[in-house]
């Protein structure tokens, strides 16, 4: 046997292998996982030139496996101003003031916006006209489904008088024939994020198209070092895959020319994101990006399609009416028999599809196109995908182990788990779908397997604070159910499971002799520390393909 290139010894291995749950040292070499075993067996391995870290009892753990995150758009946000915890039009206005005079863009960019930042009071161009008037003002909410704009962010726009929008989507106009500042999806805000030239890092979330004019090479620059900023961002909290939920063929290209410029510091899957008002034709791009980027480091072969909004906005489909809006239950991106079709064409095509579907309209909807696709084209270990499922019907949960459906769901947004509140969502759910909002115990009892993640820019990128939102997560009523999965089924959400959607469970989301060699140092012991503790953990060490991404110490 070679000798090693690293070996971590005297640390506390959950390996999330079945056969061998528990270790306490591991062997590196050439960017795989050498040998897994107790200390004395390991250190016999060690030669003249490996490198030897001594964990002191931290956990050690297969590399966390971000399974639904928006790279290019999270990093391009790291320098907005975060509003997150902002409260009143007071505290707002001194916010974006004291940041928007340090600023030379031509739009001041917020992020992470609470519905109820004002209370009951509705946010509208004539409160940020107050808080910054000069100049235009772009307020995304958290979610990223909605955005508010100042007077002169919708003039500069030319959509102060509104604009057409497809279903779904909206321009909320006023009495007076204007819009108010409150713009619903991407159609609408979209004319301002490209005055703002804010749209390249979201056109695969927004478009699924590609930059038009092509950008020039200092433009370019700017977008890989974008990405550059996500991949450090996510590498220090212990990220060694990401599945991007956006994409097109320019950030494919970007993630390539940072490979070979040697800092592609994560692997990265990047889907093709199919839109309503696409031809079924498109497709054949999804499976030119699959033919061409298909390696441990870089790959696509899946497409991702959006079915519904969010419950907080009222775009979320429900198969009841919404409490506080009778009559309404939402609007699908696409209608029923038009996403069976197109389901059918992506299977067809041997591809992966990841559907966001948040109300329980939606996910009964993509399930049914999912059948179809099944019946068209016979069984296959296709592993299609649900995108957070925040509300389910319960005759629906049984259908993801007989359709071999994924759950991917995402600690950090059930309201009151971590940093989003209960109001105004747990209302807008209403009560009597409280026991199937965000589901995860029902789902994997019922036989779905589960993979955790952040979604982040939406939520903070935190695996650790993910953890605990998962653990310590109370139902809102007595009566509703415990959606809580335990640690050791947690963490497996958050590395196997997440390499299981992948189709990488053969050499990924393992500490396990042959596998990849990414991982994850803790700075304690994660079994030893209280629920409510874990997210103030820190990563100590990441290491990816054998090399190390992030030292926090500063030591090795």
């Amino acid at each position: 046997m070679p000798h090693p290139d690293l070996v971590i010894t005297h640390a506390r291995i959950l390996t999330m292998d079945a056969d061998a749950p528990r270790a306490g040292a591991v062997a590196v070499q050439g960017g795989r996982i050498l040998a897994v075993g107790t200390d004395a067996q390991i250190l016999a391995l060690v030669g003249p030139q490996t490198r030897v870290i001594n964990a002191q009892g931290r956990s050690l753990l297969p590399g966390f496996v971000e399974s639904h995150m928006h790279l290019f758009a999270g990093g391009a946000e790291l320098s907005h101003l975060q509003l997150a915890g902002v409260r009143g039009e007071r505290d707002l206005t001194a916010r974006v003031r004291a940041y928007a005079g340090g600023r030379t863009e031509a739009v001041i960019l917020c992020q992470a916006v609470d519905y109820a930042i004002l209370g009951d009071a509705p946010l509208t161009r004539h409160v940020l006209d107050r808080v910054l008037a000069d100049r235009p003002l772009l307020l995304t909410a958290q979610d990223h489904h909605t955005m508010w704009a100042n007077t002169a962010a919708l003039r500069a726009a030319g959509i102060l008088g509104g604009h057409a929008t497809p279903p779904g989507s909206e321009v909320v106009m006023g009495d007076d024939g204007l819009a108010t500042g409150e713009l619903r999806e991407a159609p609408a805000f979209g004319p301002v994020l490209r005055f703002a030239g804010a749209d390249r890092s979201r056109l695969g979330l927004d478009t699924g198209g590609e930059p038009d004019p092509a950008p020039d090479a200092a433009a370019r620059a700017l977008d890989c070092a974008a990405i550059k900023a996500g991949l450090d961002h996510a590498v220090r909290h212990g990220i060694t895959s990401i599945t991007n939920m956006d994409g097109n063929l320019y950030t494919l290209q970007l993630l390539d020319a940072l490979r070979e410029q040697g800092a592609l510091s994560a692997r990265v899957k990047v889907p093709f994101h199919f839109k309503n008002f696409m031809e079924i034709e498109r497709l054949e791009m999804a499976s030119q990006m699959a033919r061409d980027w298909q390696d441990d480091w870089l790959s696509a072969g899946f497409v991702k399609l959006f079915m519904d909004g969010v419950i907080d906005s009222g775009t979320a489909v429900m198969i009841d009416d919404y409490p506080d809006q009778p009559g309404w239950r939402g609007e699908p991106l696409f209608a029923p028999a038009h996403f069976a079709e197109i389901a059918t064409e992506i299977d067809r095509r041997g591809l992966q599809i990841a559907v966001h579907a948040i109300g329980d309209g939606a996910v009964r909807t993509v399930l049914d196109g999912y059948a179809a696709a099944r019946a068209a084209n016979g069984v296959r270990d296709s592993r299609h995908r649900i995108e957070h499922i925040e509300v389910i019907h319960p005759d629906d949960i049984a259908r993801f182990k007989a359709l071999g459906v994924m759950a991917s769901m995402q600690p950090p947004h059930p309201p009151g788990a971590m940093d989003f509140p209960l109001e105004p969502t747990i209302s807008r759910i209403g009560q009597a779908r409280w026991s199937y909002a965000y589901p995860w115990a029902a789902l994997q009892r019922a036989g779905a397997v589960l993979a955790f993640a952040s979604d982040w820019p939406v939520s903070d990128i935190n695996p650790l604070r993910g953890i605990q939102a998962a653990l310590t997560r109370q139902p809102w009523a007595l009566a509703d159910p415990d959606q809580r999965i335990g640690l050791m089924a947690t963490l497996a959400a958050y590395t196997l499971g997440g390499a299981y959607g992948e189709h990488a469970e053969d050499h990924k989301g393992m500490v396990r002799a042959g596998y990849l060699a990414d991982l994850v140092l803790l700075s304690g012991d994660i079994e030893a520390v209280a629920h409510d503790e874990i997210g103030a953990m820190a990563v100590d060490l990441t290491i990816c393909g054998g090399q190390i991404t992030f030292d926090r110490l500063g030591q090795l």
